[in-house]
């Protein structure tokens, strides 16, 4: 009975924070440009702020020619000197928190600050945005009586001093959680916060079996992984059989296409949710907000000012920037915020399309710097997995994981190629098929790799590669990046990962 007055309070809780929404979706630019010149007056006596003299900007125009684009390369430095103490260089508050990120596995890691501003007004606000929209299309939900399965990173104590911490993401937000947050929630705080990845599935699977979850929040790639593990370990046929009051899974971090069929077979009720999220290290920026569409709501009030590039024209920091007002719908642009942990003018990496300009409704297309681009054939990862999708249709296939990388020109001229390795959940029974069809979708679907291929005059047909089963996750293993949201790079625009993951299919197929 407690639980169904709780389920009944918070429930109404969330719906009332849904016409604050629906405010900015009404007036998108005003909330905008009132949020921008907050965000320059908290910070104008900053180390920052007195530098590019943020009291006298008067507009987006002066501020476009005052201060510079930003890489965290760009930013690396005072970031190191927050890690080590300073305080006031770049937001006026202290930064206690860094949100470890290393986008892809190779890269070098990244220490994003947040603010608690950031924390509380963008990262929390973001979270129960999203269940206050969920309420808002499902007035029947009974989703605050059961318990929320979280699946998060590490955090540790920073090195540098043990006044500052970073982690995961996940991680941070679940140390800094709301007492009556981590009631609902399961696992507790010392098993989601676990540092061995194996050990920590292991104990995630044997306490949540006996909740009565309903809902689930995580990575699919690793979801996935714990999914498995609790059927393993119950003997039940799907993930409605261990939680009947199941009713909604968050997802975000990666595209969630590849994984779908495999999540509807994990849980097949035609009733249950899939709502889509957008959070990322630098800031939570979409929630999915109609189940008729993968598209995203552009989030405004988070403390968040966004820019945006034409991704035909990007030149890195010496790109120009348009506003908000400016985009339209169906081009691939970058994207560009100034925040309230102190990241100004910063180009997070991703690219985004917008599906709708009222209100401002979003996808997430792919990366500035993940791309394959060795013959001008500009693949980027939507049209890879578009392609994917469509070729898995027409083959009955499933795919767990991939990733694809150029087969540079011979020495006497030999059109190169892509060659993409794939670890299948379920082969095409005719795999030259299948490499067809996904070649004749990404030629419908870019007309650069189109152009390219025609009578295979700089590309030859992609050659497809069978992954042995857990290689991808094997090799995650091997450089230390299980869970959290380390993934798997999809395209690169060098060899570096096929050679690896190349090598280590074929020494284990050996063994």
């Amino acid at each position: 009975m407690k639980f169904d007055l709780l389920n009944s309070f918070l429930s109404w809780k969330m719906k009332k924070r849904f016409h604050q929404i629906e405010l900015f979706m009404k007036y998108p630019g005003e909330v905008q440009q009132e949020l921008f010149f907050d965000l320059l007056s908290k910070a104008k006596n900053t180390e920052w702020g007195k530098k590019y003299d943020f009291k006298s900007i008067q507009s987006f125009t002066e501020f476009q020619q005052r201060v510079p684009l930003h890489f965290y390369e760009d930013i690396e430095s005072d970031v190191e000197r927050l890690r080590k103490g300073e305080q006031n260089i770049m937001w006026p508050t202290d930064i206690l928190w860094f949100a470890k990120s290393s986008g892809t596995t190779g890269s070098k890691s990244k220490f994003i600050p947040m603010s608690q501003e950031a924390i509380e007004d963008c990262h929390f606000k973001g979270g129960k945005d999203l269940l206050s929209i969920y309420c808002n299309n499902k007035p029947e939900t009974a989703i605050f009586s059961g318990m929320s399965l979280r699946l998060g990173g590490t955090t540790s104590v920073n090195n540098v001093n043990n006044k500052s911490f970073y982690g995961d993401l996940s991680a941070i937000i679940i140390e800094n959680l709301p007492f009556w947050v981590e009631m609902r929630s399961t696992p507790n705080n010392k098993i989601s916060l676990m540092d061995e990845w194996e050990e920590k599935i292991e104990a995630i699977a044997n306490t949540t079996i006996k909740e009565d979850v309903s809902s689930l929040a995580g990575v699919p790639s690793w979801m996935l992984v714990l999914a498995k593990k609790v059927l393993e370990k119950t003997g039940k046929r799907n993930l409605h059989e261990v939680w009947p009051n199941l009713e909604l899974y968050m997802h975000g971090g990666v595209n969630f296409s590849p994984y779908r069929q495999q999540f509807e077979a994990l849980l097949p009720d035609p009733k249950f949710s899939f709502l889509e999220t957008y959070n990322a290290s630098e800031g939570f920026f979409g929630i999915q907000d109609v189940s008729s569409s993968s598209a995203m709501l552009l989030m405004l009030d988070y403390g968040i000012f966004y820019e945006f590039i034409p991704m035909d024209s990007f030149e890195g920091t010496a790109s120009k920037t348009i506003s908000l007002s400016e985009v339209e719908a169906d081009k691939n642009y970058a994207v560009v915020i100034s925040s309230n942990a102190g990241l100004w003018r910063y180009i997070i990496g991703d690219t985004v399309k917008f599906t709708s300009t009222s209100p401002y409704r979003i996808k997430v297309s792919g990366r500035t710097k993940h791309f394959i681009n060795a013959f001008g054939e500009e693949l980027i990862i939507e049209n890879a997995e578009e392609a994917l999708k469509y070729a898995c249709q027409e083959h009955q296939a499933v795919i767990t994981e991939y990733s694809a990388a150029p087969v540079f020109m011979g020495a006497r001229g030999e059109s190169g190629a892509h060659e993409w390795l794939i670890e299948f959940e379920k082969e095409p029974k005719n795999l030259g098929a299948f490499t067809q069809s996904l070649d004749h979708k990404l030629k419908a679907l870019n007309s650069d790799y189109e152009a390219k291929r025609h009578k295979n005059m700089a590309l030859n047909p992609p050659q497809v590669r069978l992954a042995r089963k857990n290689l991808f996750y094997d090799w995650l293993s091997e450089k230390g990046k299980l869970g959290g949201q380390h993934k798997v790079p999809r395209l690169a625009n060098s060899r570096l990962y096929m050679s690896e993951l190349l090598e280590l299919n074929k020494a284990l197929k050996a063994s």
